[in-house]
């Protein structure tokens, strides 16, 4: 695989007052996509939340070096800017808005921080109808609010439909199969190997072994307790199958 996309080194952040990671180290290469897996408790959302920016994580130490920039010293809109993606765990409704005009405002915002000029109302039509045929979206969907009365597996075809759009360096998929059926699992799992290419990289938080059938990882890490306890390969979902995490100690 290619060049260091993200390398995260002692990172330790707290929620409220309680230390949730506790030592994190990770090195992510350009074109990996790599699985997070660990019990519930254990930080994997604490990771993705660290990543993305969201304010109320205190980092306490460590580093986070993304394509070569500090991504600490980021805010959330420039770390997007910078060709991040976030799919939540539970995506929340935007009541009066559609997913056209949504989709819109990012994609060209995405656009002028990149210094690209903005695309025209024919060229953003086009790009909207290629990547909702990618992720099996029906045309009415467009119209719709931004998951407003969407069921859940609604809601993340949404998420990775927003994803296509924006065609993210980097992705993290927070679990995002969590309450799926089989099918938009699949759907999912369908969206981002659409989107896999040597240039993009992608961080799929699970505890679930189903989606990495789909979904299959370059690298698997064990979080447990705040810190990555184990990295390999398909070998861990297997062992984590058999033997749970128990026998993870680190």
């Amino acid at each position: 695989m290619g060049d260091i996309l993200l390398e995260i080194k002692g990172l330790h952040a707290s929620v409220e007052g309680k230390e949730i990671l506790k030592g994190v180290d990770l090195t992510l290469r350009r074109g990996e996509v790599h699985a997070v897996m660990g019990p519930n408790g254990a930080g994997k959302s604490t990771l993705s939340a660290v990543l993305a920016g969201r304010p109320n994580y205190k980092v306490t130490a460590g580093s986070v070096i993304y394509d070569g920039r500090d991504l600490l010293a980021l805010s959330p809109e420039e770390r997007s800017w910078a060709g991040i993606f976030l799919s939540f765990q539970y995506p929340i409704e935007i009541p009066g808005v559609s997913i056209t005009s949504f989709m819109k405002s990012a994609v060209q915002a995405r656009r002028r921080a990149a210094g690209l000029p903005e695309l025209s109302a024919a060229e953003f039509l086009k790009l909207l109808k290629e990547k909702m045929a990618l992720v099996g979206m029906k045309g009415e969907f467009a119209k719709r609010e931004v998951n407003v009365g969407f069921s859940g597996g609604e809601k993340k075809r949404a998420e990775i439909f927003q994803m296509a759009m924006l065609d993210p360096t980097f992705a993290i998929l927070d679990e995002t199969d969590s309450g799926l059926d089989v099918d938009a699992l699949r759907t999912v799992a369908d969206g981002v190997n659409a989107l896999r290419s040597p240039e993009k990289s992608a961080i799929v938080i699970t505890h679930y072994q189903r989606l990495l059938e789909y979904i299959v990882p370059d690298v698997v890490h064990v979080l447990k307790d705040g810190r990555i306890v184990e990295t390999g390969g398909r070998e861990i979902v297997d062992r984590i199958e058999k033997e749970g995490y128990e026998s993870f100690n680190g």
